[in-house]
């Protein structure tokens, strides 16, 4: 069974990767890409999402989104993705043919609302989009599957002490996803960090074809010190979890967002020993399968055309 989804993302080095697999999946059908202020500004984010569509050569219509988060002050992740987000490798420039005119928050409610089967939204940005699509439009809940997003922790962060960049970004979007009643699936940093492949992965991927080689370049320039000893394949535990669950290990929780610390705002509260008496409102990726996933990565680049 085909299974409609949207992506909402920010594109970004990880987010290339994570596209190319559900693009060329048989098992998905990517009905929507939305794009938001993440990794680089949502001009840039939009542009590197019709270059990759045009690289793949596939037809999938995008929609920017959201300029900035809710409340947080923007700050990018060019230092670690470069000033065009996609830095390192030479793209052509792409058109606007796949590009709507409607904002992202519209063009979701509208693919939403008219789909026969219920849409599995995948942001593997931050949440800012996400957020305004269930304030503006509470109705669509009743036609949305499932939220599998990447972000969140349950130990440290990546961006703050205790807080995952995409989570960080805009805590206030993510605690209205959280709380939303929504089923929700949540591939965290921890997952991300175990989702390694190695340097003599890399040289095969290099050579299995047009897109591997556009991937091993990226990560060559802006990963150049893991490149040695493992690149994270953090956006792509998203969509591995739709494609091959049982490579994680899960468990239900009760998971907030801290917005009052001073020192922790965008920590993921994950109660996994349910010290808070409350009902889990997602499952969360403890863990991952590391040599399954290496095995099953592999396997989607070597099918790309």
């Amino acid at each position: 069974m085909v299974r409609p989804i949207i992506i909402d993302t920010d594109p970004g080095i990880d987010d290339a990767v994570a596209i190319a697999i559900a693009a060329f999946s048989k098992e998905l059908d990517i009905r929507l890409i939305t794009t938001v202020a993440g990794n680089i500004a949502v001009e840039g984010v939009t542009k590197n999402a019709l270059k990759l569509l045009k690289f793949y050569g596939k037809n999938i219509p995008v929609a920017m989104g959201a300029a900035e988060p809710l409340i947080e002050k923007f700050e990018d992740a060019s230092d670690i993705h470069g000033s065009t987000g996609m830095d390192g490798y030479d793209f052509e420039e792409p058109t606007n043919e796949l590009l709507l005119e409607d904002n992202a928050i519209n063009a979701m409610y509208r693919e939403i609302m008219s789909s026969k089967e219920k849409i599995t939204l995948v942001p593997i940005g931050p949440l800012t989009n996400i957020a305004l699509l269930l304030k503006t439009y509470p109705e669509v809940k009743a036609n949305i599957e499932e939220i599998v997003l990447m972000g969140g922790s349950t130990t440290r962060g990546n961006k703050g002490v205790m807080s995952e960049f995409n989570i960080a970004t805009d805590p206030e979007a993510a605690a209205i996803v959280f709380n939303s009643g929504i089923d929700i699936v949540m591939a965290t940093l921890d997952v991300g960090l175990k989702a390694i492949v190695y340097p003599e992965d890399s040289a095969k991927i290099k050579d299995m074809n047009k897109i591997g080689d556009m991937i091993y370049h990226l990560f060559k320039k802006y990963r150049g010190g893991s490149f040695n000893t493992g690149l994270k394949m953090y956006d792509s535990c998203a969509i591995a979890y739709l494609l091959k669950p049982e490579m994680f290990e899960t468990q239900d929780a009760y998971t907030q967002v801290e917005l009052a610390g001073s020192l922790t705002r965008g920590c993921t509260v994950v109660d996994l020993k349910g010290y808070l008496k409350r009902e889990p409102n997602m499952k969360v990726c403890l863990d991952i399968d590391q040599d399954m996933f290496k095995e099953w990565f592999l396997d989607q680049i070597s099918k790309f055309e």
